[in-house]
């Protein structure tokens, strides 16, 4: 490790979403919908679809024929995950006595070897390992990350020894003298690092890094890599990780390898990747994604074409590469303690991660466009169904989020009411309660009880949004220099005592932003943000109004009213727009909740020479 990337290095520590308890009027009732509405719909839907009944099959427990898609058996995975996440929170029999239902079905679908993929088992069993494409290892991911998460939740060991089964059963096939491997859809290198931190077995994160290792080698054979338009780079196998420069291809697959490759930073000590990291971050994040955190312009190939190229109305934009995106960043802001990466989870949380699923939590979308003429909605469901049950498992898991812990004390990456218990490095433990009305309100109070006295530092992020701020320690406004901001955060360091405040008030004016002169999409245009929300127009609020008509000025007023009957709660934009009209903004995660009509991101400015109020 060199100098320099020493000093880059952070390795905080996360603390789980178990020790995170949120009681906020934003995020909170979001979970009980969850544990009530989606849950239930999304294993009603696996059930409907043949996804549970195929495993049952698989296992000779009932007659029939492969049901779906190849990556199917993922669905079910995902959606267990969901649901240990959800019992981590809040025990429930009957929703425990189903999964345990689903994970008997599951044991019985493995094969005696360990391997496990129900389409190959029913469909062609010769020809298993014969298509990198064919999602062998990732829905293997999945069934591991679920497994883990079930056994953390119950205690349980079942799945957690079919995913033990299934990763011994890689662990003979591939590896070096093995034979090779590069999996099309990434997914396993989390997984199987997840695995060795729950087990202890480092073989399981050494293959994951050997999976990495394996691309841009011209090992990777099968459909995708036959596909003159799509070849190696769709799937991330066009040069080895550790050189990558660019974005390239699917973009859920890139940001699981991504993460994965962070992963291996944190758990093996290597830096090698850290350098391919940072370029590949910043071409990501500054040339290549949406305001509202969106990534993946394309649906040809539901990933990246070529820098700045971001149309609104064709947007693709898939939902699961916003949640991948928040595994990306957050891993990326433990290994460096840099804010910027907590800014990018906190802009796909509120806006690109969550516009994927509705307000009653029973309907989804697969894409999510920055336009829409009216003709965009979300469904129930989906033939390929991986973003309902993707958020199935990352809104109950957002807790994660929140903090971090840091080689001097605590790291308050997001900020949403609740209490939170975290040991620090020297053993002291420390019970947090944050107060805030976040996203709404910038004013944040985070009472520190240590259960001992004692002297450690605070960091509170500082988001990227914001233009000013103030903030209070022991009751008394702090300096720059005893509230020194760096990477993103300001640091206090005091000697704490049980009750000690800090009150922090973020400035959250409506932002005006315009786009880079780059992106064509966007000339002429602007869109609205305040705090993390992005806005939109929507025409149910704009009676009369045609798709791209309204113009705003850039110097129109606008009035910043919440209204607790809107959309669930939120803080809507009042103003007139360049024809003098009444108008009204929403926040875009909100859109297409009441009647069906048009949807804008980026409206057209109206050039006027007025100064700019709020």
């Amino acid at each position: 490790m060199t100098t320099a990337q020493q000093s880059e290095l952070r390795n905080w520590q996360e603390v789980p979403f178990t020790k995170v308890k949120m009681t906020d009027m934003f995020w909170r009732p979001r979970l009980e919908v969850l544990k009530k509405v989606t849950l239930p719909a999304c294993l009603a839907k696996c059930e409907e679809t043949g996804r549970i009944d195929n495993f049952a099959k698989a296992g000779g427990l009932l007659e029939g024929e492969f049901e779906g898609i190849y990556f199917n058996d993922s669905d079910v995975y995902k959606v267990l995950e969901g649901v240990a996440y959800s019992l981590m929170l809040e025990r429930d029999a009957a929703l425990e006595g189903e999964a345990d239902r689903i994970i008997e079905l599951i044991a019985a679908a493995q094969e005696p070897d360990g391997y496990l993929t129900t389409y190959y088992t029913l469909v062609a069993p010769e020809s298993k390992w014969s298509d990198m494409e064919k999602h062998e290892m990732y829905n293997g991911g999945h069934l591991i990350e679920a497994a883990v998460a079930y056994y953390e939740a119950t205690g349980k060991r079942q799945l957690l020894d079919v995913a033990c089964r299934l990763a011994d059963h890689y662990d003979r096939t591939f590896g070096p003298g093995k034979r090779h491997w590069v999996e099309g859809h990434e997914e396993i290198e989390l997984a199987l690092i997840k695995l060795y931190r729950a087990t202890g077995e480092e073989r399981y994160w050494k293959l994951a890094y050997w999976l990495m290792e394996e691309r841009g080698h011209g090992h990777g054979v099968g459909a995708i890599w036959d596909k003159p338009e799509w070849g190696p780079a769709y799937c991330q196998d066009d040069v080895p990780v550790r050189k990558i420069e660019q974005v390239t291809g699917h973009a859920v697959r890139a940001m699981y390898l991504y993460s994965g490759m962070a992963d291996a930073v944190h758990v093996s000590g290597d830096t090698a990747y850290l350098d391919a990291l940072q370029r590949v971050w910043s071409h990501t994040v500054e040339r290549n994604m949406y305001v509202t955190g969106g990534i993946g312009p394309s649906h040809h190939n539901e990933g990246f074409t070529e820098d700045f190229d971001l149309p609104n109305e064709s947007a693709y934009c898939e939902t699961c590469a916003a949640i991948a995106m928040v595994f990306w960043n957050h891993r990326m802001n433990l290994l460096f303690g840099d804010g910027k990466y907590a800014d990018v989870v906190e802009r796909e949380m509120y806006n690109g991660a969550l516009a994927g699923i509705s307000l009653k939590g029973d309907r989804f979308f697969y894409v999510n466009p920055l336009a829409s003429k009216g003709d965009h909605h979300r469904v129930p469901w989906f033939d390929t169904s991986c973003c309902p049950t993707n958020l199935a498992r990352f809104l109950p898991s957002i807790g994660q989020y929140v903090y971090a812990r840091t080689a001097k004390g605590i790291a308050v990456n997001q900020y949403i009411q609740g209490e939170a218990e975290l040991t620090l490095e020297n053993g002291t433990a420390v019970q947090l309660e944050q107060r805030t009305s976040f996203p709404w309100s910038g004013t944040v109070e985070l009472e520190v009880s240590p259960e001992t006295s004692g002297v450690f530092t605070v960091q509170m992020r500082v988001p990227g949004w914001c233009r000013g701020y103030r903030v209070q320690a022991g009751g008394e406004w702090l300096s720059g220099v005893e509230a020194l901001e760096e990477r993103g955060y300001l640091s206090i360091e005091r000697h704490w005592s049980k009750g000690d405040t800090i009150l922090l008030e973020l400035d959250m004016p409506v932002e005006l932003i315009r786009a880079r002169e780059e992106v064509q999409a966007n000339v002429g245009r602007i869109a609205l943000q305040r705090g993390p929300v992005v806005y939109c127009i929507e025409q149910v609020d704009h009676p009369g109004l045609s798709y791209d008509e309204m113009t705003f000025s850039a110097y129109g007023k606008l009035r910043v009213e919440h209204r607790e009957d809107l959309l669930g709660g939120v803080t809507a934009l009042q103003g007139t727009d360049g024809n003098g009209k009444p108008c009204r903004f929403v926040p875009y995660y909100a859109w297409d909740n009441r009647e069906p009509g048009f949807m804008q991101v980026w409206i057209r400015e109206k050039e006027e020479g007025q100064l700019y109020k709020y």
